[in-house]
């Protein structure tokens, strides 16, 4: 945490963000990428309004998969039944590459 505040006491101490992937969903910009020195993965969510980032989402070492979830109305919710199927739309690649085992999350947008 250190490093990414800048707040580290040692100025040989860095932090490199090379993204690999850029994905649109939306207002969601979700983007991918590692830092190859540290064996790190990592996944930003970000939402965007009129342009501007509103909220970021921020995952390291994360397996992530993301499901989409449509408006529903109250009929609409009142109608499903278990199980209820959440197709995944993407998932993050990058933990695969580093032969490490990882934590799995759901984002569901």
């Amino acid at each position: 945490m250190r490093i990414l505040t800048g707040t580290a006491k040692s100025d040989h101490v860095s932090f490199q963000f090379l993204p690999k992937t850029i994905d649109v969903f939306g207002s969601i910009v979700l983007v991918e990428g590692c830092d190859p020195t540290r064996s790190i993965t990592w996944v930003h969510a970000w939402t965007v309004t009129d342009g501007v980032i509103t909220q970021v989402r921020e995952y390291f070492n994360t397996s992530l998969t993301v499901t989409c979830f449509g408006k529903k109305t109250q009929s609409d919710i009142s109608s499903i039944t278990p199980p209820l199927h959440c197709p995944s739309v993407w998932e993050s690649s990058l933990p695969n590459r580093v032969g490490k085992s990882f934590p799995g999350l759901v984002l569901a947008l």
